[in-house]
């Protein structure tokens, strides 16, 4: 009775995991407590699976992905080779695969694909490519990269701590990795034939552009505001010199903002000649040698500056840059309903005083108002345009009773946090590599000690910054999904599962075994999570490696390279999921790619993995 139970509640936990009309871990703790009510699990084995190493080892590998990203790490690893392509569409389209299966090696696949696509579709627009040709093997490839390391891919560190609660040896940090660069080159390959025959070719520009509308750059070029940027040196005997902006009223007098101020450091500091700069507030006192970042119309700058004897300077395509840079930058605020701000003019509201950032214009139901800033009343349905330090913007998106900043200014701010850090988060990424390679400690703790460094040396602002980079989805995930194959084993399931495998195949041997075993893995990872595959699949792998006397590491590297195979749906992977709308894919495309894809890979599986581990 248990058990005809317990492949009842598999059947209808896959059922949910296929239909996709619920989240992957909301489906998973359904069938979780299903197990509990029933008394199959006891809630100390439901649970367990929420303390599992594995289950941590993920979270942690979340942060020091986040470290890697937020340094611009990888990034610039991924521009520098990009660069390399030249006007090459095919030099760059491998060159391309090529950066995502070695950043993919190191962190999460849809980490890598979330970091190279904005890449991706901007040079592809510039060389007027069609992003379609693209995207897809950027999704396939990130997959693939899941059998580069040991910590590139959930399956892996899964089918590893099995192999080790059976007595045999853990995977090593490279064990998987020939299979990895075998695959990762045979795919490679198929997409550089095919990309002209099946991927789409039709360019989107509309679809290609969804999602950056609201970056800082483009904001500021809606709003024309390099028009409006000047730079003034304040000279000996101006009369500004040793006045706060506070006492100035510039907005009200002259209708200009001081944006921000750079300021020459005293000689006899240094030999050298030396800057620095700050945000304008309130509080800033100018000083003689000035240089003061200016946001206005041209002939209020002009009277400003003949007024108090300033010097007019040449505005520099740097300087524009650095006044919408990883420190400093623009964002749209929206006002609430009932928003204490209606009604009030720009020049009462206090919004330099109070949250340390300036109001450059106001988008008006697509009119753009820049001039008398001062004397302009909010309304309701008004977009704010504001200026100002990432953090000062992000402190502002916590604001919710009256505005609402549009964007991530957390994620801006993190970055200006991590700005300069990038060879900081590549000697933790290479600590990790080398304690897990020489085995110093148990993997999780290698990780753990690199997700903290990531934090404790400002690759990550704090550990709340560490928290919004952790996908929870996939940690409850997995933490709900490992006890279902303890449900599994102790009704007898997972024999069950074997022997009819091997009762079907067992005359083929275990070569036979082996190609039912992947054969399934694969048409199940169509539907479901890479991780929920292994954590089924693996055990009876196991349990059916074990009944055959074969060798399970065999069976091992097959459901791990099997739980990756997520080419013939969109549904079968996150990063095919995000990549569809960006390249305007149909749910056909990934069929008419995929399946050859997929046989292919079929072939090269069942050569080189009972090559590299024999039965």
């Amino acid at each position: 009775m248990q058990l005809t139970l317990t492949f009842f509640i598999l059947v209808i936990t896959v059922g949910l995991f296929m239909t996709n009309r619920l989240r992957g871990d909301l489906v998973a703790l359904i069938g979780l407590l299903a197990f509990v009510v029933i008394g199959i699990l006891t809630p100390a084995e439901a649970l367990a699976g929420f303390s599992n190493s594995v289950v941590i080892m993920i979270a942690g590998l979340f942060v020091v992905g986040a470290g890697i990203l937020r340094t611009g790490l990888a990034g610039m690893a991924g521009n520098l080779l990009l660069k390399w392509s030249g006007d090459s569409e095919r030099k760059l389209f491998i060159l391309l695969l090529v950066i995502v299966a070695i950043v993919g090696a190191f962190m999460s696949n849809t980490g890598t694909v979330a970091l190279m696509l904005p890449i991706v579709v901007s040079i592809a627009v510039s060389m007027n490519v069609s992003p379609s040709k693209f995207l897809m093997p950027l999704s396939y490839i990130a997959s693939m990269s899941g059998l580069m390391t040991l910590i590139a891919s959930p399956p892996n560190l899964i089918v590893s701590q099995l192999l080790e609660e059976n007595g045999y040896e853990k995977l090593g940090f490279f064990t998987i990795t020939p299979i990895g660069i075998i695959a990762t080159i045979t795919v490679i390959i198929y997409l550089v034939v095919v990309r002209n025959i099946l991927l789409p070719t039709e360019q989107n520009h509309t679809q290609s552009d969804a999602g950056y509308k609201l970056s800082p750059k483009k904001i500021a070029r809606e709003y024309a505001l390099e028009d409006k940027m000047f730079r003034v040196a304040v000279s000996a005997g101006s009369p500004l010199i040793g006045r706060a902006l506070a006492d100035l009223k510039l907005p009200a007098k002259y209708h200009i903002y001081v944006m921000k101020i750079q300021r020459r450091a005293s000689e006899s500091l240094s030999l050298l000649a030396m800057t620095y700069q700050e945000m304008a507030g309130p509080t800033s006192t100018i000083q003689e040698n000035d240089e003061l970042y200016i946001q206005g119309l041209a002939s209020d700058v002009e009277n400003f500056v003949l007024d108090n004897g300033l010097i007019l300077e040449m505005m520099t395509d740097k300087d524009l840059k650095e006044l919408i840079s990883k420190k400093i930058g623009v964002a749209e605020v929206l006002l609430t309903p009932s928003s204490r701000l209606i009604g009030e003019s720009v020049g009462k509201i206090g919004f330099r005083e109070k949250y340390n950032v300036n109001i450059l214009g106001i988008n008006r139901k697509g009119t753009y108002l820049l001039q008398d800033m001062a004397q302009q009343r909010l309304r309701f349905g008004d977009a704010i345009l504001v200026q100002g330090a990432w953090e000062e913007i992000d402190v502002l998106s916590r604001e919710t009773q009256d505005v609402v900043v549009i964007g991530q200014p957390h994620e801006q701010a993190g970055l200006a946090a991590a700005s300069g850090k990038a060879w900081i988060a590549g000697l933790i990424m290479v600590l990790i590599v080398g304690l897990m390679v020489f085995d110093v400690f148990d993997p999780v703790i290698s990780v753990l000690i690199g997700a903290v460094l990531m934090i404790i040396t400002g690759c990550l602002r704090n550990m709340d910054d560490a928290y919004r980079k952790m996908n929870f989805e996939s940690i409850v995930l997995v933490a709900a999904m490992l006890p279902m194959a303890t449900a599994l084993e102790k009704t007898g399931g997972m024999t069950l599962l074997s022997h009819a495998i091997i009762d079907v195949l067992g005359g083929f041997g275990s070569y036979g075994v082996l190609m039912g075993v992947y054969v399934l893995t694969v048409i199940f990872g169509q539907f479901v999570s890479n991780t929920a595959t292994a954590v089924l699949f693996a055990p009876i792998a196991m349990t059916a490696a074990i009944a055959m006397n074969a060798n399970p590491y065999t069976f091992m590297m097959a459901v791990a390279a099997a739980s990756g195979m997520a080419f013939a749906t969109p549904i079968a992977s996150p990063t095919n999921s995000l990549v569809m709308t960006a390249g305007d894919y149909r749910f056909i495309d990934f069929v008419k790619v995929g399946i050859p894809l997929q046989v292919i890979m079929f072939v090269v599986m069942m050569i080189i993995v009972p090559l590299l581990f024999p039965f």
